[in-house]
């Protein structure tokens, strides 16, 4: 358990300068020109980086495609409900996707690892790469239409080169494509860039966020989806099919996974009320420091 709590506090110290900068700095420093960097050309770094550092093997597939259809029923019932709670549209957007993006990759890799092993690399890696189409498909089209109409945000999908670049990395992996180590190290220099830059700007956006900014009823169903209702939904699916149990923990603890900060790039990117993304993102971060004990208990019962 050490080793989840020391992985936790590393990640958020990262955080934390980011806070101190905005802090310190405030308008000196343009949130929104390091969300367009990040996003447009550091990510594909990292999705190059991710993707190449180990073959996709086209066995694993079946645990992301489980990962798929659970995210899929939760996002429709999701999409179903919150019509009739949340009349503003960027509030109806935030209500509908913004449990289903998880920080799979950060904090969702480095954890299952800790508890897992290194045997458990090539499913988180696989799963997150699944979490990334979601993320940059659904979650760019729900964000974007917060603030545009559906052609627009469809457009928007198209535009970023992180999904470009997703395709290429797995074509040239499955093809038997490996960079040289000069090429790799390049790649994650950017990588780790896009990391370190990401959980900056989340520091950032917390500065003057205030979670009083946010009604009650949209963090209460955040919350409620993100830690109850998927969890459930996982667990019910994941303990009626036949699969490993590593493999069933995995896919069970990437879903719960706190809120990722794409959420707030995508809400800054499409004006889609990042501060009130940001406090989301930030209380459901701090809720999962107890939520992820109750996980690895519920991990021997699949």
């Amino acid at each position: 358990m050490s080793s989840i709590i020391f992985s936790i506090l590393g990640i958020y110290i990262f955080i934390l300068i980011g806070f101190i900068a905005k802090m310190s700095f405030k308008e000196s420093i343009d949130d929104k020109t390091i969300t367009l960097i990040n996003v447009y050309f550091l990510q594909i770094f990292l999705t190059f980086w991710g993707l190449l550092i180990r073959p996709v093997d086209i066995t694993l597939l079946y645990a992301p495609s489980v990962y798929l259809v659970i995210v899929a029923i939760v996002l429709l019932i999701s999409a179903l409900v919150a019509k009739r709670l949340f009349k503003d549209k960027k509030e109806y957007s935030i209500a509908t996707v913004a449990a289903i993006i998880g920080n799979t990759g950060n904090l969702g890799i480095p954890l299952n690892i800790a508890i897992f092993g290194e045997e458990s690399i090539p499913y988180t890696t696989i799963i997150n790469l699944m979490n990334v189409f979601v993320v940059y498909t659904i979650g760019v089209y729900y964000y974007s239409r917060g603030s545009f109409d559906v052609k627009t945000s469809l457009k928007n999908i198209v535009k970023l080169p992180i999904l470009w670049a997703a395709t290429a990395a797995i074509i040239l992996s499955m093809q038997g494509y490996k960079p040289n180590d000069e090429i790799m190290k390049v790649l994650m220099m950017g990588a780790y860039a896009s990391i370190v830059m990401q959980l900056f700007l989340f520091g950032m956006y917390l500065y003057g966020t205030e979670v009083k900014e946010i009604s009650k009823r949209l963090t209460l169903w955040i919350i409620s989806i993100k830690f109850l209702f998927l969890p459930a939904v996982a667990f019910l699916i994941l303990y009626s099919i036949e699969m490993d149990s590593m493999i069933k923990g995995v896919i069970f603890l990437e879903l719960l996974m706190p809120l990722a900060i794409a959420n707030v790039n995508f809400a800054s990117l499409y004006d889609c009320k990042p501060k009130i993304v940001t406090a989301l993102v930030f209380i459901s971060s701090v809720l999962f420091l107890g939520v992820i004990f109750a996980g690895t208990k519920v991990l021997t019962y699949l």
